[in-house]
C-alpha cells in the first residue's frame, strides 16, 4: 500500500475524490433497492454542502452539529463541514431532547444538521431559546415550518449558487486547513456526570489513520458495512475516515435490526462492531445448536474443536498436519462455510472496539475461520491506542501499541499514553483536562492494565470500577461480566459489591430463551416479574453462575444475584449512548433492592 501523504482530513478527502472519481464510494438502500454514489458524486454534494454553509454565514472555526442515524448524508455533511473549515459536533440520535439541548448549547453550535423529522422535532422544542443556533438543516425534504429551518435540497441549491459565484472556493478552503486546527467535538457518553466535549484536531485523526493502516491491510477493493453510530469516534475513525482514505466502498446498514440481512446482500469484507454484537451472534449460534439434532450438535462441536486445535498449533509455530488438515476440510465444508455465509461469505475480518471482547468468543469465531481483531482506545485518543495484528492475534489482550503511540503502566496499574493521537483537551473545561493530561503530555486513560512479556497490552478493568470488598479484597468486575454475558441465559449483567462482604450481580435474563425453557418445563407465570421469581428459575441461574465462574478465586465469585424483569436502557439513563452500563446510576436506582439482599444474608 502506498504511504499516506496528507496532514488533514480535508486534504485526504480532496486527494481520494480526485484519485477514485468513478469508483463507488457509498452504498445505501432505499425502497428495497441498493444504490451507489461514486466518489465524484460524493465530491459534488460535499462541495455544495460546504458552499451552502458558507452562503448562510458559516465562518472558520464555527461549530456545526449533526444529530442523525448513520447514512451517506451524515458522511457527506461531516466532510462538507470540515472542508468549509467548520468543526463537526457529533450528537447521538438516541439522546433525549434535554441531553441534545445541553450539548448544542454547551458546544456553541451555530448550525445543526438533523437526520429526519423525529430529530428535527426534538430540536424545534428549544431552537428559539438558543440565540446562537442560527439554522437547522433537515437532511430530508419533509416540510417543516420554522424560520430557522432549511431543507437539505435548499442547502444544496444555495451551495451550487455559491460555487458558481466563487469558483475554486472549495479546494482553497480545504487545502488551507492545518493539522493543528480543530476537526471535531465529540461528547463522551461518560458513565458518570455530564458529558465532556473532546476536542480532536485534523492531525489527531490523520495520525491515527496513518498508524492503523500500518497494522492492517485495507485498500480500494474492500467493502465496509457501517452500522455503529457515526457519532461515536470508533465507527467514525474505522468505518468513515479510514475506509474513505483508501478508496474503499462504505455501505450503510438500514438499521441495527437489518444488519444480518444487509451482510447477506452486500457481502462486506470488513466491519467494525462492539462486543455486544459478537455476544449476540454467538448466543444465537449456541441457542440454535442446542435445539439441533444430536448428530448436528456432535458435528458442530467436533468441527469447533478441530478449528481450535489447528489455531493452537499455528500460534505455536507448528504446521496443522495431515490428519488435522483433513478434519479441517470436512469442518469447513459442513460447518464453517455456513457460519461464514451468515456474515456475507467474504469477510476478511471484523474489528472490535468500544469495550472488552470476551476471550472465549474471540477464540470461538477464530476456530470457525471468522477473525475478530480487537483494538483499544478512547474518544480522547482519536481513538486507537493499540491493535491486535492480523497474523499474531492474542485473545484476552488488545494487541500492541500503534507505531506512533507511546504506552506505559503507572505504579497503580493505570494505562498512560502519549503521542499525536491524544486530544487537544476538553472544550471549556480546563480543570477536567488537567485531571487527565499531565505536564509531560501523558494522557491518563482511567483503565487498569498490564503489558505482558511479549509486549501485548491487556486491560483489567476501569480504575473506577474496581470493587474493594469489606474484607479488603480487590475485585475487577469486568472479567466476570465478560464470562457471564456469553451465557445464552443472560442478556445484561452488572457485578457489584464495593465495601460489601461479598460480590453479587444484577442479571437481566435473555427472556426469549428463558421463556422457551419455562414453557418446556410447564411452569406457570403471567408476566416476567412472576417468571423471574419462580424457584426453578432461580435454581437455573444459580447453576449458570456456578458453572461459569469455576476458574475464579472464591472471593471473586458471585454469591448472590438479583434478576430484573426489564433491560437497562438509555431512556432510564442506565446505559450510555454507546451501550455501556452506568454502574453508579444502576446502583442508585436499585439501592433498596441491594440493601435488602445484603441484609437478608446478614440476618441469616
Amino acid at each position: 500500500m502506498s504511504e499516506v501523504k496528507y496532514d488533514t482530513i480535508s486534504e485526504m478527502f480532496i486527494s481520494v475524490t480526485n484519485r477514485f472519481k468513478e469508483k463507488p464510494a457509498f452504498g445505501f438502500k432505499k425502497d428495497g433497492t441498493w444504490y451507489e454514489m461514486t466518489f465524484s458524486e460524493v465530491r459534488d454534494n460535499v462541495e455544495k454542502i460546504s458552499g451552502g454553509l458558507k452562503s448562510i454565514g458559516l465562518k472558520t472555526g464555527d461549530h456545526v452539529g449533526i444529530i442523525s442515524h448513520n447514512s451517506y448524508l451524515w458522511a457527506m455533511s461531516d466532510y462538507g463541514i470540515s472542508c468549509a473549515r467548520g468543526v463537526t459536533t457529533t450528537i447521538y440520535p438516541t439522546l433525549t431532547t434535554k441531553q441534545v439541548k445541553w450539548i448544542v448549547q454547551h458546544s456553541e453550535c451555530k448550525y445543526l444538521f438533523c437526520g429526519d423529522l423525529e430529530q428535527t422535532e426534538k430540536v424545534l422544542t428549544f431552537v428559539d431559546e438558543l440565540k446562537g443556533l442560527q439554522n437547522v438543516i433537515v437532511l430530508s425534504d419533509e416540510k417543516v415550518e420554522h424560520p430557522k429551518v432549511i431543507l437539505y435540497s435548499e442547502l444544496l441549491a444555495k451551495g451550487a449558487e455559491y460555487r458558481n459565484s466563487i469558483p475554486g472556493f472549495f479546494e482553497k478552503d480545504a487545502m488551507s486547513i492545518k493539522k493543528s486546527d480543530l476537526l471535531t467535538l465529540i461528547y463522551t457518553s461518560g458513565t458518570t456526570g455530564e458529558p465532556k466535549g473532546v476536542m480532536l484536531t485534523h492531525g489527531n485523526l490523520t495520525s491515527n489513520i496513518f498508524a492503523s493502516l500500518k497494522e492492517i491491510q485495507v485498500d480500494e477493493q474492500d467493502i465496509f458495512l457501517s452500522f455503529l453510530p457515526l457519532s461515536h469516534v470508533f465507527e467514525r475513525m474505522v468505518g468513515h475516515f479510514l475506509a474513505t482514505s483508501v478508496g474503499a466502498k462504505i455501505c450503510y446498514a438500514e438499521s441495527i435490526d437489518t444488519v444480518a440481512d444487509n451482510m447477506g446482500e452486500i457481502h462486506p469484507t470488513l466491519m467494525a462492531a462492539v462486543p455486544r454484537f459478537y455476544e449476540k451472534v454467538y448466543a444465537k449460534i449456541i441457542d440454535n445448536m442446542s435445539s439441533a439434532s444430536s448428530v448436528k450438535q456432535k458435528l458442530f462441536w467436533w468441527s469447533i474443536n478441530a478449528g481450535r486445535k489447528a489455531e493452537n498449533r499455528r500460534e505455536h509455530g507448528h504446521s496443522v498436519g495431515i490428519l488435522l488438515g483433513a478434519k479441517l476440510k470436512i469442518a469447513n465444508k459442513l460447518v464453517f462455510s455456513k457460519l461464514q455465509g451468515k456474515v456475507g461469505g467474504r469477510l476478511r475480518f471484523f474489528v472490535s472496539g468500544g469495550a472488552p471482547l470476551s476471550k472465549e468468543i474471540g477464540q470461538f469465531f477464530k476456530a470457525a475461520g471468522i477473525l475478530i481483531l480487537e483494538g483499544y482506545g478512547l474518544t480522547e485518543t482519536s481513538p486507537v491506542i493499540s491493535f491486535n495484528p492480523l497474523e499474531k492475534i492474542k485473545f484476552g489482550t488488545v494487541g500492541f501499541p500503534l507505531t506512533n503511540v507511546e504506552v506505559q503502566i503507572a505504579e497503580d496499574g493505570e494505562i498512560l499514553t502519549k503521542g499525536p493521537h491524544v486530544m487537544k483537551g476538553y472544550f471549556k473545561d480546563e480543570i477536567a483536562t488537567k485531571e487527565v493530561l499531565d505536564d509531560d503530555g501523558w494522557f491518563h486513560t482511567g483503565d487498569i492494565g498490564i503489558i505482558d512479556e511479549k509486549g501485548y497490552l491487556a486491560i483489567t478493568d476501569r480504575k473506577k470500577n474496581i470493587i474493594v470488598t469489606s474484607g479488603g479484597k480487590n475485585v475487577a468486575p469486568q472479567p466476570m461480566e465478560n464470562v457471564l454475558v456469553t451465557s445464552k441465559w443472560i442478556e445484561q449483567i452488572l457485578v457489584i459489591g464495593d465495601k460489601r462482604k461479598f460480590v453479587s450481580a444484577f442479571i437481566v435474563p435473555s427472556f426469549p430463551n428463558l421463556e422457551a425453557w419455562a414453557k418446556e418445563k410447564e411452569l406457570k407465570w403471567e408476566n416476567r416479574d412472576e417468571l423471574i421469581k419462580l424457584p426453578e428459575v432461580e435454581e437455573l441461574y444459580d447453576r449458570v453462575i456456578g458453572e461459569s465462574m469455576e476458574g475464579f478465586a472464591q472471593f471473586e465469585k458471585v454469591k448472590k444475584f438479583l434478576l430484573l424483569s426489564h433491560e437497562f436502557t438509555i431512556e432510564s439513563d442506565e446505559l450510555t449512548p454507546s451501550m455501556k452500563i452506568r454502574r453508579s446510576i444502576v446502583e442508585k436506582h436499585y439501592a433498596e433492592m441491594i440493601n435488602n439482599m445484603y441484609d437478608e444474608v446478614n440476618d441469616n
